[in-house]
């Protein structure tokens, strides 16, 4: 039988040929054709199930909460609309500092007024057909009373009775009223294979809806009254609108002229509707008190902190990670 050299790899870094059957090289070459997959695409010949392996396979089986964390792309910006997410041409802000466009906020509290006219409608309707049958409720109980009552009084014999037959009759008057029973309950069992006869099928009784508008960034009640308007200082005046929006720059403080962007707090200030830096209403504006675009004296609720988008990383104060719930599979 023939024979060929094998090269085995000893500790001390040198190879040693030992002789070994072209028939067994055969055999293990087969089996491992068999039994092993492709190590370049697929590593299953290690011992340990690696934290990437786990994460691509619960991505592929369906199962199991993910998070994934979102980059800059991801992050609005601090002068974009929070519906619309597009830089506001007529921005308004809320009490609480979330920015809007003016047309896309006005549509909003508009459709959510249509909205609560339309529940308020459902609910009144619900509410008068409760009373109605609930008149029949009561109507039909007085009649059960009035109906039992004169089934009473028929019953009442004047003449005397016939002590042969006496015996008869009341077998025949309780076997009667057991049939009449029988009756009464059969037909009022439910039936189970009509859906709108079955015990469990009731109709869903509405609540009775709120009829303020609710904020749909903070979920407090915003009036039309409350927004207020917001005037940004542009980096160049020159620029037009389209020009501006290509810079990554576009507008500075009112007042030091700083550059405003998702990484500088930002405040508004609601006489004027400048949009000043934080730094700057603790450092100038809080001494005094003052606009310093309009003059006019300010308080506490005048300053309104703009909320911003993050930056990208995690020291912005922002939850950067989507998470998408799944169902779980558990033994």
């Amino acid at each position: 039988m023939r024979t060929a050299p094998r090269c085995r790899r000893l500790a001390d870094g040198f190879c040693k040929f030992t002789s070994v059957s072209t028939v067994d090289i055969k055999l293990r070459s087969s089996s491992e054709d068999v039994t092993m997959t492709r190590h370049g695409k697929n590593c299953t010949a290690g011992a340990v199930y690696t934290y990437h392996e786990k994460k691509k396979d619960t991505a592929a089986s369906g199962y199991g909460t993910q998070s994934v964390r979102l980059g800059k792309d991801a992050i609005k910006d601090f002068d974009c609309c929070c519906l619309s997410l597009q830089p506001c041409r007529d921005p308004v802000v809320t009490p609480d500092g979330y920015l809007y466009e003016r047309e896309a906020i006005l549509e909003y509290i508009l459709h959510q007024k249509t909205e609560i006219a339309k529940k308020m409608k459902a609910y009144e309707k619900q509410k008068r057909a409760q009373a109605s049958e609930e008149k029949l409720l009561s109507r039909a109980s007085e009649d059960s009373k009035v109906k039992s009552f004169l089934q009473k009084e028929g019953s009442i014999v004047s003449k005397p009775l016939n002590p042969f037959s006496s015996g008869q009759s009341a077998g025949e008057s309780s076997s009667s009223n057991r049939a009449s029973n029988s009756a009464t309950s059969s037909s009022a069992l439910p039936s189970f294979w009509i859906p709108c006869l079955t015990p469990e099928a009731k109709p869903t009784t509405l609540k009775k809806p709120v009829k303020t508008v609710l904020c749909p960034m903070s979920g407090r009640p915003l009036k039309l009254s409350d927004l207020v308007s917001v005037r940004f200082t542009p980096l160049d005046p020159a620029l037009d609108r389209v020009a501006l929006l290509t810079r990554q720059d576009r507008y500075v403080c009112a007042v030091t002229h700083d550059t405003l962007g998702n990484s500088v707090p930002c405040a508004v200030l609601r006489p004027s509707g400048a949009v000043v830096t934080v730094e700057c209403v603790e450092k100038l504006i809080r001494k005094d008190m003052t606009d310093p675009v309009s003059g006019a004296k300010l308080t506490e609720k005048d300053i309104i902190v703009l909320q911003r988008g993050g930056t990208g990383f995690s020291a912005s104060g922002v939850a950067l990670q989507a998470k998408e719930s799944r169902p779980v599979m558990q033994v």
